[in-house]
């Protein structure tokens, strides 16, 4: 064999025992593949074209709301047609419907959501001062029912067909069906109110007593805490859980799980290495989705216990209607959502690298 052959076949094995080149942004063969920065880009201008329909849905939407915002702000009393029109110019509703678009997306495009009607305040304002109230909410939510799904996912499907198996998934349905609300004014009832000898146990709204300082405070607001949290764990671990055991369920059939058992690794080890790492691509779509909309807030839920959040405002500026609130409230919404699933889109190669190739 000569030097060249020989020199050929070590380089050979060199790269056998290496493995395939792996693609994405690895390099590969010297250089770096340029599929990854193609994959991003895309995503992020997917984004932005999603964002640019959002801001012209928000402002034509809400238009087909019935009522007029001018007699809100006069509080119901009688007024002339004079100080009717200096209401109209003073918040723009006097101009042409396409003046006010190319006004409303100006100012959008560089933060200036306009003035609420009802508060007299700037939009980004009031919901600065929400936006803390509903991640505190949801945030809590969020965290728990997360774990809980995924825990209680991975369980149910490695111990698929069994007693608890049914029970849980069972359970879980039920509750994902329920309405938020309904289950909210149920616990109100209950644990609230109280039900004949049974006393009211927690407060039945808002987010807290008033003057409580210092830790008597977080325990004040932890209080009131509980209810809505609950109504939300509650309806939302179930996704969840059934997300999670049907990818795990789809693995579980897998060569590579049978080859891991093959060499002796305990069957905790298998599901906690193996399967459960190959079945989360599902699962983190839904958790970057739920993140979204934990900024969002549960509307219905905040309503019904009176958490001074995002989603109370939002109702607060529809009953109006409040068109610049309900506009700002709805572009901030949708924007979590959008950016949420397009960090989940740029994090699936982490995971799964045939991702973004």
């Amino acid at each position: 064999m000569t030097s060249d052959a020989t020199s050929a076949s070590a380089g050979g094995g060199t790269e056998a025992a290496a493995g395939p080149p792996k693609d994405g942004p690895a390099a590969v063969g010297g250089r770096v593949t340029t599929a990854y920065p193609r994959y991003v880009a895309g995503k992020v201008a997917g984004a932005a074209v999603s964002l640019l329909a959002v801001l012209v849905t928000s402002f034509f939407l809400f238009r087909l709301i019935p009522g007029d915002p001018v007699k809100f702000m006069t509080g119901g009393r009688q007024v002339s047609a004079e100080q009717l029109a200096v209401y109209r110019e003073q918040f723009g509703l006097d101009l042409p419907l396409w003046q006010q678009f190319t006004d409303y997306c100006g100012k959008a495009l560089t933060g200036d959501l306009g003035t609420s009607y009802q508060f007299n305040a700037p939009v980004v304002d009031r919901i600065g001062e929400a936006l803390p109230n509903t991640l505190l909410l949801t945030g809590t939510a969020f965290v728990l029912y997360t774990v809980l799904g995924v825990v209680l996912g991975t369980r149910s499907a490695w111990r698929h067909g069994r007693l608890g198996d049914r029970i849980g998934t069972g359970l879980a349905l039920t509750l994902y069906s329920l309405p938020s609300f309904w289950l909210g004014l149920l616990l109100i009832i209950t644990l609230s109110v109280g039900i004949g000898p049974l006393p009211g146990l927690f407060p039945t709204g808002g987010m807290e007593s008033g003057g409580e300082e210092g830790f008597a405070y977080v325990l004040d607001v932890a209080h009131h805490l509980v209810l809505p949290v609950v109504t939300l764990v509650a309806v939302e671990y179930g996704q969840t859980l059934l997300v999670t055991r049907s990818a795990l369920l789809d693995e579980m059939g897998s060569d590579y799980l049978t080859t891991a058992r093959a060499k002796g690794l305990r069957d905790d080890l298998v599901r906690r290495r193996h399967a459960v790492p190959n079945a989360l691509l599902p699962t983190v779509t839904l958790i970057f989705i739920n993140l979204g909309r934990t900024v969002a807030g549960v509307i219905l839920v905040e309503t019904v216990f009176s958490w001074p959040g995002l989603g109370g405002l939002f109702y607060q500026a529809l009953s109006v209607p409040d068109l610049p609130l309900v506009q700002g409230l709805f572009l901030v919404f949708a924007a979590a959502v959008i950016v949420m699933n397009t960090l989940a889109d740029l994090v699936y190669p982490l995971f799964d690298p045939r991702v973004g190739r």
